[in-house]
């Protein structure tokens, strides 16, 4: 095991909701994984927050499952897993009273020299209740941070609700809004791939591109989430954060650095600059879909309705839409942002579509197929480049289109960090440059209600699907375009 060099400063880990389904499956492993790599270690201590009385045991056997089989790519013993488990400590809080957050109080007091980390695994719903007894408790101090997770609110109004709450007690330095998808590897890829690469920054315009498609399919259905889900749907839920934030990196000039608010400052931009949808151009520019009763691999899965168990829903599992970034750079080139529950395959990618070439000198009575780059985000992080190639052999000039693929898995051999391990260091480490402003997400609400008041105003149904397969695609591609799909 290599010895990291920059070990982090002492920190107290403060996770609310910390019994909570995220909590087991990406913050403790994530905090174990950099364990592992000696990343952070000696004086930090993690206090899991509960709600409800469960045994501390039975809590810390399941955290103990969850991170040892988090990733089988990282090596560890016994002892590391013992010695990780030692500096988690639970404190019961079942109200938010300044009497109940005393034990919380008195641990913090005990360490007033370590950074604070607040990670709020709950609702957004209960976040102010949260914020107000920390300050009023007098918890909270110049140097703690709070993390926040999707999503804040779910509409404009309950947005600037909660954030005008939540910064009474965290001034904006202090808060991070996280979004996992930007911790990907692929994600900031991205910012090196179009940015010190002049064979692509150069052709990064209408001039060369096409149109854009951003995709996020899920071959699983709601699970546990159904009363969550069933208020927001798919835009909310996908398309507000992981694939604006997608469109924005896509779609953003380069910034001065890559300094925090430098590049939120390019990504602003991009959401004030996405055309607002209307009630006469929703329903061409958009479609919603529910899953029905389907096969997903072979096997038989329920209907969305039969999952939330209700008789009837409006709620939408499935939406793809179009739209426009109004600048200079992507004039007249359409973004599609697609996502959806129960479909044939679970990916998420980006496909840079570019304009065929102008003309053909090869003796073919068909136009020569556009270039591509993809993109894959997940579950195998890779980015391919379709160009053209010359099929071997006489005859003439006869070609097809060929991948060059960068696969990360054959290029690096190291084992590469899971999102919230990158995110958690991050805000350890007090970057914010992964993390969205407060007015990135004005912004993107603003842009999101002009799409849910047209679908409101209009009634807009939805289009039914049969689990396992694709989804509803037709009428978001009226122009002619084509949905990329790679296996």
């Amino acid at each position: 095991m290599s010895k990291k060099k920059n070990m982090l400063k002492a920190f107290n880990f403060v996770i609310f909701g910390g019994d909570g389904d995220l909590a087991m499956r990406k913050i403790y492993p994530a905090l174990f994984c950099r364990f592992v790599e000696q990343q952070i270690g000696g004086d930090f201590s993690i206090i899991v927050i509960l709600r409800d009385e469960i045994p501390i045991e039975l809590l810390l056997n399941k955290i103990k499952e969850k991170i040892i089989i988090a990733d089988q790519k990282i090596s560890f013993d016994k002892k590391t897993v013992t010695d990780f488990i030692a500096k988690i400590s639970v404190i019961l809080i079942k109200k938010h009273t300044v009497k109940d957050y005393e034990p919380l109080a008195n641990i913090l007091q005990k360490s007033s020299k370590k950074q604070d980390v607040f990670y709020f695994s709950t609702p957004s719903s209960v976040f102010v209740e949260i914020c107000d007894t920390l300050r009023k408790a007098t918890i909270v101090k110049p140097s703690s941070k709070v993390v926040l997770e999707k999503p804040l609110g779910n509409s404009l109004a309950t947005f600037e609700e909660i954030n005008t709450q939540i910064t009474k007690t965290f001034t904006e330095h202090q808060i991070y809004r996280i979004d996992h998808y930007l911790g990907k590897e692929t994600v900031q890829n991205l910012m090196v791939l179009r940015f010190s690469n002049l064979l692509f920054e150069q052709s990064w315009s209408s001039e060369h591109i096409d149109n854009i498609q951003i995709t996020v399919s899920e071959n699983l259905g709601v699970g546990t989430r159904g009363a969550y889900y069933d208020k927001s749907g798919a835009l909310l839920d996908m398309v507000q954060n992981h694939l604006l934030q997608l469109l924005c990196l896509v779609a953003m000039e380069p910034p001065v650095s890559v300094e925090a608010d430098k590049m939120r400052n390019e990504k602003l931009k991009v959401l004030q600059s996405l055309r607002m949808l209307t009630p006469k151009t929703v329903l061409k520019n958009t479609v919603r879909g529910q899953y029905i009763k389907g096969k997903v691999n072979n096997v038989k899965v329920n209907s969305y309705l039969e999952d939330i168990n209700k008789y009837n829903s409006n709620t939408e599992t499935f939406v793809a839409l179009k739209t426009y970034v109004d600048n200079w750079r992507w004039k007249g080139v359409p973004f599609y942002l697609q996502t959806g529950k129960r479909l044939e395959q679970h990916y998420s990618e980006i496909v840079i579509n570019f304009k065929p070439v102008k003309h053909n000198i090869f003796n073919s009575k068909t136009k020569v197929p556009n270039n591509k780059l993809i993109i894959r985000l997940q579950p195998e992080e890779r980015i391919s480049i379709v160009q053209m190639t010359k099929i071997p052999g006489p005859g003439g000039y006869r070609y097809k289109p060929t991948s060059l693929k960068l696969d990360y898995l054959d290029s690096f051999t190291e084992r590469l960090p899971e999102a919230y391990e990158r995110l958690l260091i991050d805000v350890l480490r007090g970057n914010q440059t992964l993390f969205m402003r407060e007015d990135e997400l004005r912004a993107a609400w603003t842009w999101i209600e002009s799409i849910t008041k047209s679908w409101n105003k209009i009634k807009q149904s939805i289009v039914l699907y049969e689990a396992g397969t694709n989804g509803p695609r037709d009428s978001v591609m009226a122009d002619g375009d084509t949905w990329e799909i790679h296996s």
